[in-house]
């Protein structure tokens, strides 16, 4: 960051002579105006931005009730059992959010001088396009700082971070105050507006000239320009319904209690509007796709994938990974040649209602201790690999518990469970990790699914407007988990009761709403968050479960340390120590 990030040194020629040796070729040299003459270069700023996205699989469940991990040295381990601090925190995205973000100043700052093509009309289609993708993923990596370092002050104080927006060249630029809260929502939602009007919702071809958006109809008629920037070629790029969804995210995040405060002007009617906006797109409450809970291994659907295209499920993904078992590789049981490295534990297993839709502590529950995998949510299965579960290309069974005859059992091998449970979800089960006979599938991982949006909606709605009060909109926040309920089997069988129990209480909707978020979202890294941003217990002593035949032994796995100034992430210890206008979050001082 205290560098200018321009002055890019591509020292990669061949070298022809000793003399030349340490004599890089002037062209290697890149500064701005280069991008001027250099189209590759210049969009390269952005394709930099799009390397540097936080990863939506970062496996932050560990630290919380809702999985452990059996590699004592992770680092997510360490910090739910007592490490983590302004010096060590695994969540930190500071750096590389605020070193990204200075390539998107440069690029916006200079993108207009740009000639993108020969053709005018596609100049001025590139410039919007690239200037809208700046702009979004600006929006981005603040939404990302914002939900990692914001919190209160000592005094009391709302903050978010610092707020830049134009290139920074010298240290002392840096010593910039942290914004407010309020500030920070502001100038995420201003750069989203500004993607939302540079960007078509969704990347496609069309046939002729009066389907060209009437936004763009100003730079182009032509059907063949308007493909050749803003067609099937761009997708998986930075678009229109990507925007809303991180304004739907945003809006979310600030109304929640944790940041609740005179200073934060965000309500749940903002965030229950923003996360309409895209159901209302997607089709209506009714409009998820039967087999998205299953989106990780539709293998039909992912082995069809092609152009760009996404599945009905999926929003916004990154690259296909072609023949792929790195995750199955990691989190298969050992049986399965895999290192076990996501353990499920019994607190996330006992959120799973029975089949019938109550919980299993509910008076009205089937549920049997004595049995307690019979008769469960279809889901159980679909995520969780639990004693006598089926999973691998020959459907071997898994025993987990301490007395099993394979390395499965608990606590076995370093690669072992310690709960009693493997995870399922994410994995393809047609991988083969046998050695001598290693089978790789095609994958992809999500960036932003439908069904995440629309708990968003269901949890504002709810609190903004009671279970089932509608807004302007023509669904309910009871509508949508009812439809996200059926799509799971859940209730099927005697028209979920217990959901409509909770239909006339707005406390047992909330509860329900984020058990159903905790169920549909498990393994997908937003557990962490949502216990904070809702101000939860963090310190929930994670369980485990060892099954031996009909016996059944509950066990503690792993003590949670967390105290309450961590619902906050810290501000970098390094930044605090360079420098003296930033202000530190409570309790990290």
């Amino acid at each position: 960051m205290k560098t200018k990030l321009f002055m890019i040194g591509i020292i990669a020629a061949i070298l022809s002579s000793c003399e030349k040796w340490l004599e890089p070729d002037p062209e290697n040299i890149r500064n701005a105006e280069q991008m001027q003459v250099d189209t590759h270069f210049a969009q390269g700023f952005v394709t930099t931005a799009y390397r540097a996205i936080p990863g939506y699989y970062n496996n932050s469940d560990f630290a919380t009730d809702d999985a452990v991990t059996n590699l004592r040295t992770h680092s997510f381990l360490q910090m739910a059992t007592g490490s983590w601090s302004a010096a060590n925190n695994p969540l930190s995205v500071w750096n590389q959010s605020y070193a990204t973000l200075l390539y998107l100043h440069q690029f916006l700052e200079n993108s207009h001088q740009i000639k993108w093509a020969e053709d005018e009309e596609a100049t001025a289609l590139f410039n919007m396009r690239l200037r809208g993708e700046a702009y979004g993923l600006r929006a981005l990596y603040m939404y990302f700082l914002l939900r990692n370092h914001a919190g209160f002050t000592p005094d009391g104080q709302l903050l978010g971070v610092p707020i830049v927006t134009e290139f920074l060249s010298t240290t002392a630029d840096f010593n910039t105050p942290r914004a407010s809260f309020a500030a920070c929502l502001e100038q995420i939602y201003h750069d989203l507006d500004s993607a939302e009007r540079f960007l078509p919702l969704e990347y496609d071809d069309i046939s002729n000239a009066s389907q060209i958006p009437e936004r763009f109809t100003f730079i182009t008629q032509n059907a063949s320009t308007y493909n050749r920037v803003m067609g099937r070629y761009s997708r998986q790029l930075f678009n229109g319904l990507i925007a809303k969804s991180f304004r739907a995210r945003t809006a979310l995040l600030a109304a929640s209690p944790a940041f609740q405060h005179v200073s934060n002007p965000a309500n749940w009617e903002q965030a229950a509007d923003a996360a309409a906006a895209i159901i209302q797109y997607k089709g209506g409450a009714d409009a998820l796709p039967d087999n998205g809970l299953t989106f990780y291994n539709n293998v039909n659907e992912i082995d069809g994938l092609n152009d760009g295209n996404n599945p009905p499920e999926m929003i916004w993904r990154e690259n296909i990974q072609a023949n792929n078992g790195d995750r199955e590789a990691q989190n298969f049981p050992p049986s399965l040649y895999g290192e076990g490295l996501t353990n499920p534990t019994q607190n996330l297993v006992d959120a799973f209602p029975t089949a019938d839709g109550y919980p299993i502590d509910h008076p009205n529950s089937t549920y049997n201790a004595d049995n307690p995998y019979a008769g469960r949510d279809p889901r159980l299965s679909y995520y969780i690999i639990y004693n006598g579960s089926t999973a691998g290309v020959t459907s071997a069974a898994i025993y987990t518990g301490n007395a099993s005859s394979t390395d499965d059992g608990l606590n076995k091998l370093a690669t072992s469970t310690r709960t009693g449970y493997y995870m399922k979800k994410g994995l393809r089960m047609d991988v083969n990790r046998t050695p001598g006979n290693i089978v790789g599938r095609n994958r992809y991982t999500p960036r932003i699914r439908y069904t995440e949006i629309y708990l968003s909606y269901a949890e504002a709605a709810n609190e903004a407007w009671g279970p089932t009060g509608t807004g302007v909109h023509s669904f309910s926040a009871y509508d949508v988990i009812k439809a996200i309920r059926q799509r799971a089997g859940v209730g099927a069988s005697n028209n979920d009761p217990y959901l409509e129990e909770c239909k006339a209480d707005k406390e047992k909707m909330r509860e329900l709403i984020r058990n159903e978020r905790r169920l549909e979202l498990c393994f997908e890294s937003f557990r962490f968050w949502d216990l904070r941003r809702w101000k939860l217990s963090l310190t929930e002593t994670a369980r485990g479960l060892d099954v031996n035949g009909t016996n059944y032994t509950p066990i503690a796995v792993e003590v949670r340390s967390y105290q309450n100034h961590m619902y906050y992430g810290p501000i970098p210890f390094s930044e605090i120590l360079k420098y003296n206008n930033l202000v530190q979050n409570a309790g990290w001082e």
